[in-house]
């Protein structure tokens, strides 16, 4: 009941998906070590809505497996990794219904992926996806009325495929690489980095250390050479003459 009350809602909601185109010819998005190894789809449960056309389980495990191996055929990492799908439920839009109902086709699957090797499921419940028709000419007024059952089975599971892979993509620690909260670090391949401006930092010049200078002993001046003092001269005295004592007679 669960699926089909997705199903109802998605009829609902189907007209407001957005255009796409098929990106299969561009180079696939980066999922490190991937490489796709077993690709199993299971239609043993699947359910339809009472207005739609029937599909065989065959045919939906069929164009299932064809969209899952052209998507992640496309990969060459050095892991091995199974692709597990079911198909819970349909809606294929039948022609004949009046334009104004414009029904539109609706597909709910539930993907699964292991790592192969260590024979480990990766995601710990089924990952469902409800997955709608893009809008075109052909469909814009209903693709019952414009593509045959085929056709439709086509657009459901190559959308189907690539919400896989958009998954996928929201869990690239999966495959090797880093969580998508520090991916957004590394520059994307073909831009250029965004550098922030370096913040200067005024350089702090320490004060200039002055080395007091020597004090410089003041050179004692030599005295001035002494005059002479003058000798005065000795006073010349009288030089006594001997005088022969008188003895008696003269």
């Amino acid at each position: 009941m669960r699926v089909l009350r997705l199903l109802a809602f998605g009829l609902g909601l189907s007209a407001l998906a957005a255009c796409q185109t098929n990106d299969l010819k561009e180079p696939p998005v980066p999922l490190g070590d991937f490489r796709l190894g077993l690709n199993i789809a299971v239609a043993d449960n699947v359910q339809k809505v009472p207005i739609s056309r029937d599909a065989s389980k065959e045919d939906w495990e069929a164009a299932i497996k064809k969209a899952v191996d052209d998507r992640f055929g496309r990969y060459e990492g050095d892991k091995l990794y199974n692709i597990g799908i079911s198909i819970d439920g349909y809606a294929l839009a039948p022609p004949g219904v009046p334009l104004v109902l414009k029904p539109k086709s609706v597909l709910v699957v539930t993907a699964n992926i292991w790592d192969d090797a260590a024979r480990k499921k990766l995601n710990p419940e089924g990952k469902q996806l409800t997955i709608f028709e893009h809008m075109s000419p052909e469909t814009v007024i209903g693709s019952g009325v414009t593509q045959n059952k085929k056709k439709q089975m086509e657009i459901l599971s190559y959308n189907a495929a690539k919400s896989v892979e958009k998954w996928l993509l929201d869990n690239p620690e999966w495959f090797g690489l880093p969580p998508k909260g520090k991916a957004a670090a590394t520059p994307a391949a073909g831009k250029p980095a965004v550098t922030a401006p370096a913040v200067v930092t005024p350089a702090v010049t320490p004060p200039a250390v002055t080395t007091p200078a020597k004090p410089v002993k003041p050179t004692p001046a030599k005295p001035a050479p002494a005059k002479p003092t003058p000798v005065k001269p000795l006073p010349i005295l009288p030089v006594p003459s001997k005088t022969v004592p008188k003895t008696g007679t003269p």
